[in-house]
């Protein structure tokens, strides 16, 4: 679907203009936050970033509204994020978008609920379940061995597991993924539908979709009935700003309302949500041209990386190939796995000697996102850091075995709910001799975050030969303790 006509009331930001003229205003406060409009904020910091910034770190106050309960500005402001997103309801979030996964779950499921949920997703959708009380299903997505790297789901898999549970209540997908890789929502979602489930997107990769035609399409326009991106990722948000986006019909607007208001703090960030409203307002009246603008870079980018010996960068075609849907182009997945380097060493390198820093790393490659915000000059240092980086090492064969690298295929070997194991007396054992144990804790990989143990479920050796090799070869595993060496399970 082509993204929405230019529209003069999308030039409007009403939070941002009530809270620049509070700020003007200059009434005496008398409230928190306790600066006073920066007049207490450290000397340092002030000179820093400025005066004026501070003006707007507002609370609560009948010029500016309230998040919990919007009945002003920021309620006009969601209003017009919806219009924007093609939504019924919009939600701005200041809790990122590990809120919104929070809030899609808990809000469309209780405690024995069965969800259907690929596994690559987020652990903010785990905690979701733990508060909801759902038990999960999951469904995996294959180890692409061309490419080097586990790809989406896709429509075959997701419709196996549809099929095998008919009782489950909701289906949670992640689409993007973290390289831009999409799965088929327009025949998953309505598949789903046509068997009474609720469909959940994590799009935390995908607050852009809808402003370009030459991008994938968005959840929304693809029929979901919850979606939550991450407007902080790509487009003009600032980092934990994000917006919850719902189509009524097949869910409770009102719970995911109220279930919001459990969630989200009585405090929130005004700044953030301010970048909200002007984000919106950016992609809504400017979305076409700025992402056009991007998705140059990106492609003009990846034509120059896949000349560099031993380095490639697939495309949309090598991704349709390996049987995505579409992928997202204005993400660039860097293999540098020929050079003899995994994407740690290089990301490292980058950082290091060319002052580049990367988005994320993983065994085989370096993942870059090229954003409205990016410029010619800097695809081109990248580039030719990549270059120089060719030239010194030379053609030496990937140095990490594929077969030690890849995640294991999982499978569903619940015990017990994961809000179950979460509450339940629990105790810490070496990660080695964990196996066949219930998970208390939810360990991830990170990036991109994909959980390995969930809570519940029984820990499988080949997850544990995962995980020890990947701490071996440098990635960060979140959930463990005591230097990767001690999970937390269940008490037999």
């Amino acid at each position: 679907m082509a993204p929405p006509p230019r529209d003069d009331e999308q030039l409007r930001t009403p939070l941002f203009d009530a809270m620049v003229s509070l700020a003007e205003s200059r009434k005496v406060s008398f409230h928190t936050p306790g600066h006073k409009s920066g007049k207490g904020i450290a000397t340092r910091f002030r000179k820093f970033v400025g005066p004026r910034v501070f003006s707007i770190d507002l609370t609560t106050l009948d010029e500016v509204d309230s998040l919990q309960n919007p009945t002003g500005v920021i309620k006009e402001a969601q209003e017009l994020a919806a219009k924007a997103a093609g939504a019924d309801r919009s939600y701005f979030l200041v809790n990122g978008t590990t809120v919104g996964n929070h809030a899609m779950v808990a809000a469309t499921t209780g405690p024995g609920d069965k969800v259907l949920i690929a596994r690559n997703c987020h652990r903010s959708v785990l905690t979701g379940l733990i508060v909801s009380g759902a038990q999960p299903v999951f469904f995996q997505p294959l180890f692409d061995r061309n490419l080097k790297l586990t790809l989406n789901v896709t429509f075959d898999t997701v419709k196996a597991a549809i099929d095998a549970n008919p009782d489950a209540r909701a289906l949670l997908i992640t689409s993007p993924n973290y390289y831009g890789l999409c799965t088929d929502i327009e025949r998953i979602i309505p598949y789903a539908h046509e068997h009474g489930m609720i469909v959940l997107v994590d799009e935390a990769h995908g607050p852009h979709l809808k402003f370009n035609p030459k991008l994938p399409k968005c959840a929304l326009d693809a029929g979901a009935d919850l979606c939550v991106q991450s407007t902080h990722k790509i487009v003009g948000g600032m980092t934990q700003a994000s917006m919850l986006h719902a189509k009524a019909g097949r869910i409770n607007i009102d719970d995911v309302t109220n279930t919001l208001k459990l969630l989200q703090t009585t405090s929130p960030s005004y700044i953030l949500m301010a970048s909200l409203d002007l984000a919106r307002m950016q992609m809504a009246t400017e979305g076409k041209k700025l992402l056009n603008r991007a998705i140059k870079l990106a492609e003009d980018a990846r034509t120059e990386i896949n000349k560099i010996p031993g380095i490639t960068c697939f495309t949309k075609e090598m991704a349709k190939q390996a049987g995505m849907a579409d992928m997202d182009v204005t993400k660039l997945t860097i293999t540098v796995s020929d050079l003899g380097l995994s994407g740690y060493h290089v990301s490292q390198m980058l950082n290091t000697r060319f002052g580049i820093q990367v988005e994320m790393a993983d065994p085989f490659h370096v993942l870059v996102i090229v954003s409205i915000g990016d410029r010619q000059e800097d695809l081109t240092r990248l580039v030719e850091a990549l270059k120089v980086i060719s030239a010194e090492t030379g053609l030496q064969g990937a140095l990490l075995p594929l077969d030690k690298v890849h995640p294991p295929s999982l499978t569903n070997r619940f015990a017990m709910t994961p809000r179950k194991a979460f509450y339940y007396d629990t105790e810490l054992v070496p990660v080695n001799r964990a196996a066949g144990r219930v998970c208390a804790e939810i360990v991830t990989v990170y990036p991109p975050g994909i959980p390995l143990f969930v809570p519940g479920e029984e820990i499988s050796a080949d997850a544990i030969e995962y995980i020890t090799n990947m701490a071996g070869w440098g990635a960060i595993i979140d959930g463990l303790n005591e230097n990767n060496s001690l999970v937390r399970v269940v008490k037999a």
